[in-house]
């Protein structure tokens, strides 16, 4: 439910002079007076944060500007005890988030992000999850193309089963079909920032490696949980598939939600995800050079000098991100297929799912999801009470609404079972 509180804004955009602070904070000038929202820029520079605040328009002359160190605690405090809820945009966020998420779950705040960094999120999960349940703030990581379309589209599809059928689904298959995009800059910094932990220490490489890392209780679950690697063909999507680079985070997010949830989806609950390619000998190459490709990256990441090389000469930096043109002709698609049981007739049930969006996934449509997931804290009835929470366990099916008013795609279908 939405929080009764005194606070002196809704929202504070933490991070608003980073590039997709830029567009977090667009979204909500176009959209402050449909929601009414009472929020605020914050950062560190106010010289930056008031240019920003002027490409706004006219209705922003106004916004309110504050500031605070991301490593000084007392000024967080101060922060984060005049809003309701606080959007953070600033990675990697095992660098820079950690006294931001303390100061919230000191205060009752709530909090979402758009971090994949698994060893960070795990962190926070062991140091402030009991903790926020008590004082009710909601940290809410993810909330992005990492990972909503993967943790409420198998929450869609499995709220369907269970409405329809009764029971659910005991396996969900996401895999990409269409998208144009790329990383940002803060993505890049934050694929950088797990590497250069994981390298340093074995500790930090086994917890990305175990499918489960994110479970309240994590165990290492069985051989088929683990992320796809090379190329296969996939008889029940028709489909060449290949690995698909975010699913060793959305995989452990969507766990997590099944988890919290109380296990509704069974213990047992497979899930999968997989970038893939029609049928035929060109979808085959075009796994093929995928996989090939994000093998000779993720070897070189493995390797400090070329890191460094990379980082430098080829990779975007902080803060950098397409024109406007290019954000524009973005778009995602991606499809889940689950399977289960109807527990009205004993038959078996296949349904696919289907989330997409218009806009650079990484960039224009994170915006939005961000923004929405903000609103949806702010303002609607949420069934979470508190703690370390995914999009899923805290906002649930009102968020999948909210952001199909938004012009998201989210939508169920039933398929012929398999003979």
């Amino acid at each position: 439910m939405p929080k009764a509180s005194k606070a002196e804004f809704d929202i504070i955009l933490w991070g608003a002079t980073g590039f997709t602070g830029r567009l977090v904070a667009e979204y909500l000038a176009r959209t402050q007076d449909t929601h009414r929202a009472r929020w605020a820029l914050a950062g560190r520079d106010r010289a930056r944060l008031e240019q920003i605040r002027a490409t706004l328009g006219p209705a922003c002359a106004e916004l309110p500007v504050l500031l605070g160190d991301a490593k000084d605690a007392a000024s967080l405090d101060a922060l984060v005890a005049r809003t309701r809820v606080v959007i953070s945009t600033v990675g990697p966020y095992a660098k820079y988030g950690n006294e931001l998420v303390a100061a919230c779950v000191r205060a009752g705040t709530d909090y979402c992000d758009l971090t994949g960094e698994v060893q960070w999120m795990r962190r926070t999960i062991d140091a402030h999850h009991e903790r926020a349940r008590e004082t009710g703030a909601r940290i809410v990581h993810t909330c992005g193309f990492d990972s909503i379309p993967s943790d409420l589209g198998v929450l869609m599809v499995q709220e369907y089963m269970r409405e329809q059928h009764g029971g659910h689904c005991e396996r969900i298959r996401f895999h990409t079909t269409k998208m144009r995009g790329g990383f940002s800059g803060g993505t890049v910094a934050s694929m950088l920032q797990s590497f250069t932990e994981a390298a340093a220490d074995p500790a930090i490489r086994r917890v990305l490696g175990n499918p489960h890392a994110l479970d309240p209780e994590p165990r290492w679950g069985r051989p088929e949980e683990r992320d796809q690697l090379s190329v296969r063909y996939s008889p029940e999507l028709g489909r060449w598939t290949a690995p698909f680079v975010m699913a060793a985070v959305n995989t452990r997010v969507v766990r997590r939600s099944n988890a919290l949830l109380g296990y509704p989806w069974g213990q047992d609950f497979l899930y999968s995800e997989v970038s893939s390619f029609p049928p035929g000998a060109k979808g085959m190459l075009a796994a093929a050079g995928l996989t090939a490709g994000l093998g000779s990256f993720m070897a070189a990441m493995s390797v400090p000098a070329l890191r460094r090389q990379l980082e430098q000469r080829v990779l975007p930096a902080p803060g950098e991100g397409p024109s406007a043109e290019e954000r524009e002709r973005g778009f995602f698609e991606v499809r889940l297929l689950g399977e289960g049981t109807s527990a009205k007739s004993g038959r078996p049930v296949r349904l696919e799912g289907k989330v997409a969006a218009k806009g650079d996934p990484g960039y224009a449509a994170t915006a939005r999801m961000l923004a929405e997931s903000a609103l949806c804290l702010a303002f609607d009835e949420v069934p979470a009470k508190g703690g370390v929470l995914t999009p899923a366990s805290s906002m649930g099916m009102k968020l999948v609404e909210r952001l199909r008013r938004a012009g998201m795609t989210f939508e169920v279908q039933e398929q012929a079972p398999r003979s």
